[in-house]
């Protein structure tokens, strides 16, 4: 009633094994309809804490098995929480901006996604959306919001080597590998709405190995 949904790359979802997505956060419009879109798998996804403050938005979140997480310090709770999901063989649908953009415009990823993927060796989808950003001014003019959804290739993250040869993960090289995710992500997107990714291209990333090309090169 409230949008028209074009989601036919969702077809190309594996259907099985743990998976990661990544998707761009504007406002509320692409939980619900990614949720359903991704069903009958189980997806499970982090949300802000305080979402339980609201006993409507609560009772969603836990409709969905959203896992809280507390943004102001290193949940280690919800990141155990997110790789036992892994392990069961879930998706785990996460948004690496962390806060909603409104706009539709692309923020800068955070680390948590590295982490968790490099913990986990889980596969990574970026799964690109449009239209959520007009949805508001749309609904005061009772039209309905075009919502689309692209979906791009699978990857795993490339832990790298040190100079002693040693496996490393520090804050710069972390936060180069989640500027690499979002990246990804930005070729799936409009120009216009690449944000601070507006120089993305598709040259390879040297911590980034893709798996396959379910969606399509990423243009």
């Amino acid at each position: 009633m409230l949008c028209r949904i074009d989601a036919d790359a969702m077809r190309l979802v594996p259907h099985t094994g743990p998976l990661i997505i990544v998707t761009n956060h504007v406002n509320f419009l692409e939980v619900p309809i990614i949720y359903t879109q991704l069903f009958p798998r189980d997806a499970i996804g982090l949300a802000k804490r305080e979402t339980w403050d609201n006993p409507l938005l609560g009772a969603l979140a836990n409709t969905w098995s959203a896992i809280p997480l507390d943004r102001g310090a290193t949940d280690l709770r919800a990141m155990r929480m997110a790789l036992q999901s892994l392990d069961d063989g879930k998706l785990l649908v996460l948004a690496p901006e962390g806060s909603r953009s409104v706009d539709g415009r692309l923020r800068r990823g955070h680390g948590g996604v590295v982490q968790i993927a490099l913990r986990s060796g889980a596969p990574i989808l970026p799964v690109a959306h449009t239209g959520g950003e007009q949805f508001w001014g749309n609904l005061k003019h009772l039209r309905r919001t075009d919502f689309s959804l692209r979906v791009g290739q699978p990857f795993v993250l490339v832990r790298p080597d040190d100079d002693d040869g040693q496996l490393s993960i520090g804050r710069e090289m972390r936060t180069q590998m989640a500027d690499a995710v979002m990246r990804r992500l930005a070729l799936l997107l409009p120009p216009e709405r690449r944000g601070v990714y507006a120089e993305a291209t598709a040259e390879p990333d040297r911590c980034i190995r893709v798996l396959g090309n379910p969606g399509g090169a990423p243009v």
